[in-house]
């Protein structure tokens, strides 16, 4: 398994409750946090949903 970065760029105020979750699984709170993943489809899906509010860069 390779690994990824994964950055929040957006706010998550005025998102439905599960996106919200979904940056909290990732362990993303606040913008320009990072955070690095072991690129597993449950990570990859969790990155899928909230694509919009993050961008991700193999490590």
């Amino acid at each position: 398994m390779g690994k990824i970065k994964v950055t929040q760029v957006k706010s998550n105020i005025k998102r439905p409750q599960d996106q919200k979750r979904t940056l909290e699984a990732l362990g993303l709170k606040k913008i320009g946090q990072v955070v690095e993943h072991d690129a597993t489809p449950n990570i990859l899906g969790m990155v899928n949903k909230v694509k919009h509010l993050v961008s991700v860069e193999e490590a």
